[in-house]
């Protein structure tokens, strides 16, 4: 049992709960995830099993497409609504939708991000998370990520009573990109406070949210003896990659970790390239990487060896 199953995780589960809930299903300890989904987030989650979880960083590296709303006039804890209220400010007039617009352009590109104190990013062993719950404070590390688009549909609607104005948006963004932040900035960029208000991942790792399943389609599938149908090859998170198709003989030296010469795959590819994904008798083996001091292709990445 070899693949990857796009999950549609629900909201008020972790991602963890996904794992384990599949593992049972399953009935394999070979589950993992590729990135991870706080509980109130729904969305797209590929989930690995077997041989699969050996290509998790692949599927990880892709970008990420979410959809949300941002709450202005207000701020949490945890940067969305589990946490607890720790700033306000009411706003007497909405924000213009330009206004709003031009404050999220200046949060795309390539940007520097400080995680959440309630994030998993571990700091001297331990969680961020845990810092917060035990009142501790920990500088945190900053991170490069790329914000590809921040779209705002208009100007949203705003509370009178409240003093409050809520924004829905679309953002495709790299791994490790955190949206609550992000949502808290435009907030810092317009001079209020602000706070995520709900949020779902419409596409990860190459999956869409309308490809994805959900657990009690899964367990159905087993039941029925028709996991196939919703279980993607591995190869489904190499698709980014030239694939070289190896004859009996260099599938023989590949299995062994044995270098290939430019020469040995250039009627698939007639130029170097950084990474191939080598197959045999259709299912992806293995990825080599071009070496410049050998000048030859290396093992990267087996994930199959008969």
């Amino acid at each position: 049992m070899n693949g990857i199953i796009p999950l549609h995780k629900e909201r008020g589960m972790t991602s963890f709960d996904c794992v384990a809930k599949l593992r049972h299903i399953l009935q394999t300890k070979r589950v993992g995830h590729s990135g991870t989904l706080d509980p109130n987030v729904d969305g797209v989650l590929p989930i690995c099993v077997g041989t699969a979880t050996k290509v998790v960083p692949y599927l990880m590296a892709s970008g990420k497409v979410y959809r949300g709303k941002v709450t202005l006039g207000v701020a949490t804890t945890t940067e969305d609504l589990d946490g607890d209220e720790v700033a306000r400010q009411p706003l007497s007039t909405p924000f213009t939708a330009a206004a709003v617009a031009e404050a999220a352009q200046t949060l795309t590109g390539t940007i520097q991000q400080t995680p959440p104190m309630y994030s998993a990013v571990k700091v001297h062993g331990r969680r961020l998370y845990e810092y917060a719950r035990a009142g501790e404070t920990v500088e945190r590390p900053t991170r490069t990520v790329t914000v590809d688009y921040f779209t705002l549909t208009g100007a949203g609607d705003f509370d009178a009573s409240t003093g409050t104005q809520t924004i829905a948006f679309e953002i495709g963004c790299s791994k490790g990109t955190y949206v609550r932040t992000l949502a808290v900035d435009l907030g810092r960029k317009l001079g209020v406070p602000a706070v995520m208000a709900t949020l779902t991942r419409l596409k990860s790792g190459g999956f869409t949210l309308d490809q994805a399943v959900t657990l009690d389609q899964v367990a159905a599938a087993v039941e029925a003896d028709d996991l196939a149908s919703i279980l993607r090859p591995i190869d489904y998170a190499l698709r980014a990659y030239p694939h070289v198709a190896l004859s009996a003989k260099l599938w023989q030296l590949v299995k062994n970790g044995v270098f290939l010469s430019a020469q040995e795959v250039a009627q698939a590819t007639p130029t170097k390239v950084p990474v191939l994904a080598l197959t045999y008798e259709n299912e992806t083996k293995c990825l080599y990487q071009w070496s410049d001091e050998k000048q030859q292709y290396k093992p990267l990445k087996m994930f199959a060896v008969n």
